[in-house]
């Protein structure tokens, strides 16, 4: 798994992809996966006892970002990172717009609600770049948190809500 997370990064890295204008795009990457890692125990196993799911989330964690920022398609993610990965990071990614309601459209969150594990990879983003806003105090923050009921209503399906209560909590939390 590790070459495929370090493929991920070289891809942003390619790009000159920084995060806030001076950062590597890396440091966003790795902030993702461990609001990942630190909720992964919220993505049932499979059936079969296997963890997959999970691998393939924490993986699609790091490469949520591809096909939205850098120059690598859906077929480049299914050929490197696996069909179920592929599937998470194309539902993540913004529709084109000219602005930020027509690029994160109703199409938009139908298919990270449609797409297992594409929900639990948004929140994360979302976790992220807001713990990221607070910290510096970015005038995202305020935006992040206007948006706040209407992004959990949009990215969840209502039956996960409850499994998801706990980072849905973590992230309303940031905004006291």
């Amino acid at each position: 798994m590790e070459d495929k997370i370090q493929w991920c990064i070289d891809k942003h890295k390619e790009t000159n992809h920084y995060y806030d204008t001076y950062l590597p795009y890396e440091f966003h990457l790795r902030m993702v996966s461990k609001v990942a890692e630190d909720f992964i125990n919220l993505i049932p196993d499979s059936n079969n006892g296997d963890a997959s799911l999970r691998n393939d989330i924490l993986l699609a964690s790091y490469g949520h970002d591809l096909i939205e920022d850098t120059r690598v398609s859906f077929n480049d993610c299914k050929e490197k990172l696996g069909l179920v990965v592929a599937n998470i990071i194309y539902a993540v990614s913004n529709e084109k717009g000219k602005n930020r309601a027509e690029r994160a459209n109703d199409k938009y969150y139908q298919g990270i609600r449609d797409t297992q594990g594409a929900s639990f990879v948004k929140l994360c983003d979302r976790i992220a770049n807001v713990q990221y806003s607070k910290m510096t105090g970015s005038k995202m923050f305020e935006m992040y948190k206007k948006e706040n009921n209407h992004f959990i209503d949009s990215v969840l399906k209502p039956e996960l809500r409850t499994a998801y209560l706990p980072i849905i909590n973590y992230l309303s939390n940031l905004f006291l």
